[in-house]
């Protein structure tokens, strides 16, 4: 399955959503693992299904699921085996957490900050309100909060302090693995650079993982040590940072990476053409083959997912 170092072992991740037109593929066959003290980024454009990945994971999933299977081992367990109360007490806000996406539509705004991130210490640990108070304000200068923002409402606060209290209230059960919901898309590029500043530092400090979901390149590059390239509800490149970066195997990636702008090179961003196959009924054979200029023949069928140098690349092209 995995190395000693790992954390968070994915393989197979499928969650699928009725609607009246079909079946939505939103996650199919996703795999990936996470280390101790590791951010996994997990890249892709809008719609191809991170956000839903993220809820496979919580188990924060709507009444409309028609197909919801798979294998996530965290620290060697086998969660996916769990019934929802034992999910519950052992894995959600416990050993997992969540960063959303919003920090103001997650927040309730006729309760104080502080009350909010005390709450999970008091469902989940049992602990005193005062107590959970406590670790509250010890979270919040960890996050680089005032204090006295405890008595403070979410709708007084900044976009950033918002994203902030998230962040503590993801952290204040000290769980062993934080997801990230496009944490700073909301953000201006100031507040976007401090956030990530205070997550690098959180990192090493409290020797959290994060698995960051995001499509922002740019950013993400502050905080990845691997990444994984979503495309049309599947993982296509699992990759260490350096490499990925510098030198991305799978087309979609490599156009990924030519679309950024580059501050030090004579060269103008590319765009890719086309747009990404509906959820509802995905092409058969390679997803990415309709956009890519590489195809040929082969790409009709199921591309295999191929170990080139440690790097897993799901593509034809790197098939013997």
């Amino acid at each position: 399955m995995s190395t000693d170092n790992t954390l968070l072992s994915i393989r197979d991740l499928t969650l699928y959503f009725n609607t009246q037109k079909g079946p939505v593929q939103a996650v199919d066959g996703v795999f990936f693992d996470l280390g101790y003290k590791e951010a996994v980024v997990i890249l892709g454009e809008s719609g191809c299904g991170k956000s839903s990945l993220a809820k496979a994971l919580l188990r924060l999933l709507p009444r409309n699921v028609s197909r919801y299977d798979g294998k996530v081992f965290l620290e060697g367990e086998n969660i996916m085996e769990m019934d929802e109360e034992q999910y519950r007490q052992n894995v959600r806000w416990v050993r997992m957490s969540l960063v959303p996406q919003a920090a103001m539509n997650s927040l309730n705004p006729v309760l104080k900050v502080g009350e909010q991130v005390a709450e999970p210490m008091i469902i989940h640990h049992g602990v005193k309100k005062e107590e959970a108070l406590n670790q509250a304000a010890k979270m919040f200068q960890h996050v680089g909060v005032p204090v006295d923002f405890l008595d403070r409402y979410a709708f007084e606060l900044s976009g950033g302090m918002r994203q902030r209290v998230a962040i503590a209230m993801s952290l204040v059960t000290a769980p062993a693995v934080v997801i990230l919901d496009e944490p700073t898309s909301a953000l201006d590029v100031l507040t976007q650079a401090n956030i990530f500043n205070v997550l690098k530092r959180l990192k090493k400090e409290l020797e959290v993982s994060f698995v960051l979901i995001t499509h922002d390149i740019a950013t993400s590059s502050e905080l990845a040590d691997r990444v994984a390239v979503m495309y049309a509800g599947q993982i296509v490149e699992v990759s260490d940072a350096h490499r990925f970066f510098h030198e991305p195997l799978h087309p979609y990636s490599r156009m990924l990476m030519a679309s950024v702008p580059r501050l030090r090179a004579n060269q103008e961003p590319e765009y890719i053409t086309g747009q990404p196959p509906s959820l509802l009924n995905p092409p058969t054979g390679c997803r990415f083959a309709a956009r890519c200029p590489k195809r040929f023949a082969k790409c009709s069928e199921e591309p295999p997912v191929v170990n080139v140098d440690g790097i897993q690349v799901k593509c034809w092209l790197y098939s013997n």
